[in-house]
């Protein structure tokens, strides 16, 4: 791992909250991920299941954490399970944590090697009662290939049938929502670091340059930073591209009187952070592109101010609607009358902003968490309006991080440039 060690007392208390949620006589499981192959003898690079990142910080493959609250003897309420390490292993795939390394990182102080898995799950299993399993319910979630999770939860029920399964995605759900003070610690440093990327382009970005160099700026200055990258596929849209709300071609030339779209940020320990930005490729806006990219800040602003506890996400959405729906009709995009006779379930401004403004965000880009669940302090939003005009070339979206507490909502963002006349005078100096 690139990233500095994490306080491990997050994941001790990850996981006392955890178990504290289980009915009595409950054991859970969760897995790493597998290592996905591309072909022949090639491999994707290795990224963490959150779920069981979230509970031990172990950031490796073939991993099983355990967590069993009633076990008789107490050494056994938190077991770990690592791959054992050799001397070819070491010299094909590099170092492996030590049992040691794996404590230190996790604060559990039970851990075995795999090859002991069999036996030790079966004696657990034998006291248990509830078997808690582990599997990705994500809302938009598309899984077509079968998953390490997946996989032992076919093998759990063959070998162990009259245990009565639970499932452990809902209170992960309800867990994860709320970020620790460590959690935000974390999120802040990926902010930064986007940060950083983001102000690499205000020099850079300039009429004839190709949307992937302006990628490739951004990689080399987040991973340079201890990131492992881009936190999701990086959208560098110019022109007309912008307009495409998940284009990541990123492969055309950038020219003098367009605007390009930047939905880019950087991973960090695993933790996402969420940018949006609108760039004029000249480095001046036109009055009219102008008027669009501050219509949807004065959204964005609005937006983020309803970003406290109580409020909830249907409502939230219903009004940031009405708010864009007031900016579209100042635009000339939306005639009032045709708007006063609209259809209330298939409102005009969905034809010049079709997305929602805001989602959570943590281990997973869209992280989880309930939309039916009002907010509450710690948990952390992106904020992102935008007005998408296919008939002008024109896209602009902006986006921040928004941290809700008691106190109102905290922009992790808060230091990155927004301001168009800002943007005009970075990219002119």
């Amino acid at each position: 791992m690139k990233y500095q060690a994490i306080n491990p007392q997050l994941y001790i208390d990850n996981r006392s909250r955890f178990a504290k949620k289980l009915k009595p006589g409950s054991i859970a499981v969760f897995n790493s991920n597998d290592i996905m192959p591309t072909g022949a003898d090639g491999s994707m690079m290795f990224i963490q299941n959150t779920d069981i990142f979230y509970l031990c910080g172990i950031d490796q493959e073939e991993s099983i954490l355990v967590v069993f609250p009633d076990a008789k003897e107490e050494a056994n309420r938190e077991v770990l399970f690592l791959k054992e390490t050799n001397e070819h292993i070491a010299v094909w795939e590099g170092h492996k944590y030590t049992k040691e390394e794996a404590m230190a990182a996790s604060g559990i102080r039970k851990i075995y090697w795999m090859k002991d898995f069999s036996s030790v799950f079966n004696a657990l299993m034998c006291e248990a009662e509830n078997v808690y399993l582990n599997t990705n319910e994500h809302l938009r979630a598309v899984v077509e290939v079968q998953t390490r999770d997946a996989r032992f939860v076919k093998f759990c029920k063959e070998r162990y049938p009259l245990h009565s399964y639970k499932r452990s995605a809902p209170i992960m759900h309800e867990l994860r929502a709320i970020k620790s003070k460590y959690e935000v610690e974390v999120m802040q440093k990926a902010c930064d670091i986007t940060e950083k990327g983001f102000r690499r382009l205000l020099g850079f970005v300039k009429p004839g340059i190709m949307e992937y160099e302006i990628e490739a700026e951004l990689v080399h200055e987040f991973v340079r930073n201890r990131s492992r990258g881009f936190a999701y596929g990086p959208i560098v849209a110019s022109g007309a591209s912008a307009c495409v709300l998940h284009y990541t071609d990123n492969n055309k030339e950038c020219k003098a009187g367009d605007v390009i779209l930047l939905d880019v940020a950087a991973e960090y320990a695993n933790y996402a952070s969420d940018l949006s930005r609108s760039l004029p490729v000249n480095g001046k806006f036109t009055v009219r592109q102008k008027a669009v990219y501050n219509a949807v800040l004065r959204v964005m602003r609005a937006a983020i101010k309803m970003l406290v506890p109580g409020n909830n996400i249907i409502d939230y959405h219903k009004v940031v609607g009405k708010i864009m729906e007031a900016e579209l009709i100042e635009l000339g995009l939306l005639n009032k009358n045709d708007v006063a006779k609209q259809n209330p379930d298939a409102p005009l401004y969905k034809k010049y902003y079709m997305h929602g403004t805001s989602h959570f965000l943590g281990l997973d880009v869209h992280d989880v968490g309930s939309r039916y669940r009002p907010f509450e302090a710690g948990m952390v939003f992106t904020c992102e309006p935008g007005i998408y005009i296919p008939e002008e070339n024109l896209g602009i979206r902006l986006e921040d991080d928004i941290l809700i507490t008691e106190n109102g909502p905290v922009n992790l963002m808060a230091n990155i440039p927004i301001e168009a006349d800002e943007i005009e005078k970075l990219m002119a100096d």
